[in-house]
């Protein structure tokens, strides 16, 4: 029973850590507009807008809007490298 309840706690665990990755890069994506809806670099406000540990493996694409792809933490080393990723763009035709 034990090693069932630590299985599920892992899973629930590594759900959790992707859901932050994903809410991160959505809210860099968005700091990434905004700053290019005002003339700003918009890869440097998103990269600025992810937290550190996220930053060295994020990539951001400015083209049609920001897109932000960061890797999701892996609490065990085996498990395989899965990339996250969200985008927005702002201004006409825009969110």
């Amino acid at each position: 029973m034990l090693p069932f309840l630590l299985l599920a706690i892992l899973v629930a665990a590594q759900l959790a850590l992707a859901g932050q990755a994903l809410w991160s890069a959505a809210v860099a994506a968005r700091a990434g507009a905004r700053a290019d809806l005002v003339g700003g670099s918009s890869a440097a406000a998103a990269r600025a807008a992810l937290p550190a540990p996220l930053r060295g493996g994020a990539e951001v694409r400015v083209g049609r809007g920001v897109s932000v792809k960061v890797p999701v933490p892996r609490l065990l080393p085996g498990l395989p490298a899965i990339e996250i990723g969200a985008g927005t763009r702002l201004g006409p035709g825009g969110g």
